[in-house]
């Protein structure tokens, strides 16, 4: 196949030199209610167009990519003096996978044990382009099961306008667990 960046043949949708070179990630934080520390490894402009591969088959492959480059990173670096869980926010399967489970999943690691469908939303309605209004409008209503687990590290793709960390954040609190932080791909306030 070839490459999406630089058209060259690879054995992966975007080349290892690709990767390299525009999926390096960095860095970002910024603090929402509560506190709590939201890390991002890139800014939503740099990766738009790989983001809006998510409900595609092409998406899988990307979202992929971009949790190996990024928060599979993050978690073989991540030191804590006791195991946490990461839970994903709405890992509701859609088109054939969900993206956020595939986040996820790039967090296990010895400190980190990724859970599934732990915390899902009720209200199917989808945020993606929505005004801050609409999202006020419309909550999520988020659902948190039971697990085993105190300390928490949520999982999403991007934050925007922080509604839907926010939800999620009122559902773990409501339960008594303690939220570490929480970590995306993009953040969309990034210049």
């Amino acid at each position: 196949m070839r490459c999406l960046m630089c058209e060259s043949l690879s054995l992966e949708h975007i080349c290892p030199s690709c990767q390299n070179i525009f999926l390096a990630p960095s860095l970002y934080r910024r603090k929402i209610i509560h506190n709590i520390e939201v890390i991002s490894f890139y800014k939503y402009s740099e990766i738009k167009d790989l983001l809006h591969t998510k409900h595609t088959d092409l998406g899988y492959y990307i979202y992929t990519i971009l949790a190996k480059n990024s928060l599979a990173k993050f978690a073989a670096e991540f030191d804590y003096s006791h195991k946490v869980v990461s839970i994903a926010v709405d890992d509701h399967v859609k088109s054939g996978y969900s993206h956020t489970a595939i986040l996820n999943k790039a967090l296990k690691s010895k400190y980190i044990k990724p859970l599934y469908a732990k915390l899902r939303a009720t209200n199917r309605v989808t945020y993606s382009g929505k005004s801050r209004e609409f999202r006020i409008l419309n909550p999520r209503a988020f659902e948190l099961k039971d697990f085993n687990g105190s300390d928490v590290i949520l999982v999403d793709d991007i934050i925007t306008t922080n509604s839907t960390l926010t939800q999620a954040i009122q559902a773990v609190h409501g339960k008594e667990r303690n939220i570490l932080f929480c970590v995306t791909l993009a953040d969309a306030s990034l210049k």
